[in-house]
């Protein structure tokens, strides 16, 4: 918890950040994700990075009426999500919730380690929106390293889900969120988010 805590809440400020960013416009726009438009992959990074987030802090399925909501489609959509993001981090805030394990339903995961994938979840997803959208992702050294730590222990399973393209090829100076990028199959010259 001391050195992922505050990197979800690095990483959760800087999503918060970019989702404001996005135009109505934008919604409609294409994607590097394949057959997602900018408005279902904010509809995903929204539920899982947010709801998801907290429901599995409190150990709690998504509720059916959650995973079919059109978020984006609501006014005032980014500052609902930044309101979430906020109370699924507090609910963090506390030790207890990273004690044990967290029932996924076809299995469980010790809550660290699933914290972190939702951490990565929130990084890389938010940087797909933002470049997407002309934004940029930005985010400390620190936060990158646990992101690309993400990658390289669960980029397997990823890629078995289509969650990862392969790894696309970068310097071996690359800073390390362009390498966190990079090998989860985004190219990080799409946005200046990883330079």
């Amino acid at each position: 918890m001391e050195s992922l805590y505050p990197s979800m809440v690095e990483c959760a400020a800087e999503a918060a950040r970019v989702a404001r960013g996005v135009t109505a416009a934008q919604l409609a726009g294409t994607t590097h994700c394949p057959g997602w438009d900018v408005r279902a992959l904010v509809n995903h990074w929204v539920l899982y990075t947010s709801h998801g987030l907290e429901h599995r802090a409190l150990r709690k399925p998504l509720p059916e009426s959650l995973t079919q909501r059109d978020f984006a489609a609501e006014p005032g959509w980014a500052s609902a999500y930044a309101t979430q993001l906020d109370r699924a981090v507090a609910v963090w805030a506390d030790p207890v919730v990273w004690e044990g394990e967290v029932d996924l339903g076809m299995g469980s995961m010790a809550a660290p380690e699933l914290a972190s994938m939702i951490v990565k979840e929130m990084a890389v997803h938010g940087w797909d929106v933002a470049a997407a959208t002309g934004q940029e992702y930005r985010i400390s050294d620190a936060a990158a390293r646990i992101i690309l730590n993400v990658v390289l222990t669960h980029g397997a399973l990823y890629r078995q889900y289509d969650g990862f393209a392969p790894a696309v090829r970068v310097p071996s100076d690359a800073p390390v969120f362009a390498q966190a990028i990079a090998l989860s199959g985004r190219d990080p010259r799409l946005s200046h988010a990883a330079s």
